[in-house]
């Protein structure tokens, strides 16, 4: 019956100690998530972190948008980000308070 007992004991505890670091990796996950959900500087954000904050903006969309920044240079306003294609009106309004521009001048 001890024996038992230990190997229960054992393979408890060794199952807590494997699930920490799984448990801190999810945190992390969690704590950029809801980063993302906040507020986001479309001019130095990837387009992981635009996908994520941006309502109706998918990987595709976030990545066109980087793509854009780039080739264009930073967006003065958030309505300049109707020259990317397919972001329009509807996605901007939907998405204005969580916009931010920081330009580096």
């Amino acid at each position: 019956m001890k024996r038992i007992f230990c190997c229960v004991v054992l393979v408890v505890s060794s199952l807590f100690a494997f699930s920490a670091p799984l448990v801190a990796q999810e945190d992390e996950q969690v704590a950029e998530m809801l980063a993302a959900k906040s507020q986001v500087d479309i001019n130095s954000a990837d387009a992981t972190t635009l996908a994520l904050a941006l309502e109706g903006v998918g990987m595709s969309k976030a990545q066109d948008i980087v793509a854009h920044r780039e080739q264009f240079g930073e967006f003065k306003s958030v309505d300049e980000l109707a020259e990317v294609s397919g972001i329009g009106p509807a996605t901007i309004a939907r998405n204005r308070d969580k916009i931010l521009i920081v330009t580096k001048e």
